[in-house]
């Protein structure tokens, strides 16, 4: 597993999650002691613990997983080779985003920690006191030191704030976690299978700047991974997002 998020849910069988989806009634002890156990040994494996006040968060995450908005964004190019998609450029639009940034010794630790904020903060801990809803992808920003291998402690976790709160002003209760104003900004994003370690990561940025070869306009210290899917997929679908300069 690369990193304990909303997907990590999933990691139960499908049959247990529909019946805690499809239950509109709340979660009996069993159940949520089931889910709460499942959180705890996922975060095990990143040396992160999850603590029992994180249960209504993922009891809400659970019942709400089926409605995630995907994040829009415009097609610029896509670039084949024997039938392939190798990478594609996309610019995604201007709005907020709701980030928190952490600096713990490992890469994993910071974007669990993360996104256990911002999972508190989706879920109530904000100023409209209810659900906000939930976008894909989450995205880490990954920076890179000046000898472009090894990465930064400080890491980003960020999600687009849904349509319904684009317009509002939404003020989270964590003094962490900031509501972010993003001008509109091109990536150049390639698929990847697997897990999101820092390891992957660094193999992803190293294949892709293969492929794409010389090219100026990119940040050559900075990247952004989005995640999609459940990391207990084997073959889960990743992204490595490499920026465009503004002109």
């Amino acid at each position: 597993m690369a990193l304990i998020s909303l997907d990590d849910l999933e990691g139960l069988e499908d049959e247990q999650l529909d019946d805690f989806t499809d239950n509109p009634e709340p979660m009996d002890e069993e159940d949520s002691e089931r889910l709460l156990a499942h959180w705890q040994a996922v975060a095990s494996t990143h040396q992160v613990s999850v603590p029992s006040e994180m249960t209504a968060p993922i009891q809400e995450m659970t019942r709400n997983r089926q409605l995630r908005e995907p994040l829009s964004f415009t097609p610029i190019s896509r670039h084949e080779k024997m039938g392939e998609l190798l990478y594609e450029e996309r610019e995604y639009p201007a709005g907020y985003w709701a980030s928190v940034t952490q600096g713990e010794d490992l890469y994993e630790q910071s974007i669990s920690i993360g996104f256990m904020k911002l999972m508190r903060f989706i879920c109530k801990e904000n100023s409209a006191g209810r659900y906000l809803g939930m976008t894909v992808p989450v995205l880490s920003n990954v920076q890179l030191k000046e000898d472009g291998v090894t990465f930064q402690r400080d890491v980003q976790t960020s999600f687009f704030l849904p349509a319904e709160f684009q317009n509002n002003t939404l003020h989270p209760s964590d003094s962490d976690i900031t509501i972010v104003h993003r001008e509109p900004f091109r990536v150049v994003a390639r698929t990847f299978l697997g897990t999101t370690t820092e390891e992957t990561i660094s193999n992803q940025i190293r294949q892709f700047w293969e492929i794409l070869g010389s090219v100026g306009d990119i940040h050559p210290n900075e990247y952004l991974v989005a995640v999609y899917e459940n990391p207990g997929v084997p073959r889960r679908r990743n992204e490595i997002w490499f920026i465009r300069r503004q002109p």
